[in-house]
């Protein structure tokens, strides 16, 4: 009797074994035939606003990654013309949007345009030091708490964070905050792992209607440019 109820122990440890490994290979051959999944997170320049086909880099990106990948990849594109990061952080408590970034394969983020500019008044025609450094001290625990609140969601997707560019590259005064705006962008980024800062400031040498759609926005083509500094900085 003892035999046989060792036996049968045996026999149940080995079919839970043989159970477990089939469920695991079948799990991960369902993960590899999945589509990926790209989350965008951000503003205006998320969500395309200049481009006349609608798509902006968001758009390009996703077409370019689908026709290098064996699966089409899906793009979630959560960016809100206005956005500040105050807003980004209230839209992170959404449902939908913590499911998408759970599963995310990629998250990029493009935001602060917006920081910047209203907290020197709503324009950069004429700068505020004062104001502009207090508007960067909450940008920057913001994104502190956006990147932290990515990470507890999903502490395995590479994130790649677009600094901000200069809008007006013949000001000189502009230039400089831009680039003390991204200097702190690239110091909080660098405390999370699996993070990437991509310099963006600098596509646009000059202010024309070939890139620029009105006074921020790129056109069609200068959105192309910010997809094509994506590629070349990070390895899909």
């Amino acid at each position: 009797m003892k035999k046989i109820l060792i036996s049968i122990l045996v026999l149940l440890v080995i079919i839970s074994a043989i159970s477990y490994f089939v469920a695991q290979q079948q799990k991960q051959k369902a993960k590899t035939s999945e589509n990926e999944e790209l989350v965008a997170l951000g503003d205006s320049l998320t969500y395309g606003v200049g481009d006349k086909t609608g798509t902006g880099y968001v758009g390009d990106l996703q077409k370019l990654l689908s026709k290098n990948h064996e699966d089409p990849v899906t793009v979630h594109n959560y960016g809100i013309p206005g956005q500040q990061t105050d807003g980004l952080l209230q839209q992170l408590k959404k449902p939908e949007i913590q499911e998408n970034v759970q599963e995310a394969d990629y998250i990029i983020i493009f935001i602060g345009t917006n920081d910047l500019i209203k907290s020197n008044g709503g324009d950069l025609a004429k700068l505020y030091d004062e104001r502009i450094e207090h508007g960067k001290a909450d940008y920057e625990k913001n994104l502190k708490r956006i990147f932290s609140i990515i990470r507890e969601k999903n502490p395995d997707a590479p994130v790649l964070y677009l600094g901000l560019y200069n809008p007006f590259p013949s000001s000189k005064e502009i230039e400089k905050v831009v680039g003390n705006w991204n200097e702190t962008s690239k110091n909080i980024v660098s405390d999370y792992s699996k993070t990437k800062f991509i310099e963006t400031n600098g596509l646009f040498d000059k202010k024309s209607d070939k890139y620029f759609s009105d006074a921020l926005h790129p056109t069609e083509k200068g959105y192309k440019l910010i997809t094509q500094k994506i590629i070349k900085e990070y390895d899909f």
